[in-house]
């Protein structure tokens, strides 16, 4: 009979299959990495410390408390491996192949979204901000777990106003087309672009305006009675 526990694996009886259950979160800001001409996705990673996999990158995250839901931890452990706590946090996914870990171990992935203020410079222990398209070799299959939430953000922000998330609560349309065109990884015709979000039903224009070298253009903000994404009908928390 599998159990599911919050002792070390290696300590325990050998004769009783024991699963354990991590959290592990991804999360995306855009940051101008050094070579790039323009903002990209990017994530922290954790250096890790102890075997299995010691010196590898991997994702934030920790082992589920008997005693906490899983948003919970998602968020516990996030903050206490980057200091990061996210406005915008979503189960993306479980990830429990037999032979992802050494022992028995299902990981509940999170994904989350911060703004590029938010985010924190690269001066805290162990971790580091990566190009989430162009990673290293990591612990475990969180190359995967990467790729599959990169492929989850580049489809939601299709349907949803996800790209909030990743914005100052006033922006130009420039700056929104920015963030699409980061998480696309691929230019948007303006003309278009403008069309398109304007008919949307998600903006509303402020009488504000960014002034710069060029001309002045208009601020705007998401409606907030649209949801950042449709959490469907399991919205409330686990």
């Amino acid at each position: 009979m599998t159990r599911t526990s919050t002792l070390d694996p290696r300590s325990a009886d050998a004769s009783v299959d024991v699963t354990r259950v991590a959290v592990s979160t991804v999360i995306f800001t855009l940051r101008r990495l050094p070579g790039a001409d323009a903002p990209r996705v990017a994530l922290p990673l954790v250096r890790r410390t102890r075997d299995p996999h010691e010196g590898q990158w991997a994702l934030p995250g920790g082992w589920l408390d008997v005693a906490e839901g899983l948003d919970a931890a998602a968020s516990r452990t996030l903050a206490e491996t980057t200091g990061l706590s996210p406005s915008y946090l979503e189960q993306l996914y479980a990830f429990g192949a037999v032979d992802r870990s050494p022992t028995r171990v299902v990981s509940i992935v999170y994904w989350a979204l911060i703004r590029p203020d938010e985010a924190s410079d690269d001066s805290v222990e162990n971790v580091q901000w990566f190009d989430a398209a162009s990673l290293p070799a990591l612990a475990f299959d969180h190359n995967d777990i990467v790729e599959y939430a990169l492929w989850r953000l580049r489809n939601k922000v299709g349907y949803s106003r996800i790209a909030h998330g990743l914005l100052a609560d006033e922006f130009t349309l420039a700056e929104l087309r920015e963030v699409y065109e980061s998480i696309l990884d691929r230019r948007l015709d303006p003309a278009n672009f403008r069309r398109q979000v304007e008919n949307s039903g998600t903006l509303i224009p402020t009488d504000r305006f960014r002034t710069g070298s060029h001309r002045p253009a208009r601020l705007y903000r998401y409606n907030q009675d649209v949801e950042l994404a449709d959490r469907g009908p399991l919205g409330v928390r686990q």
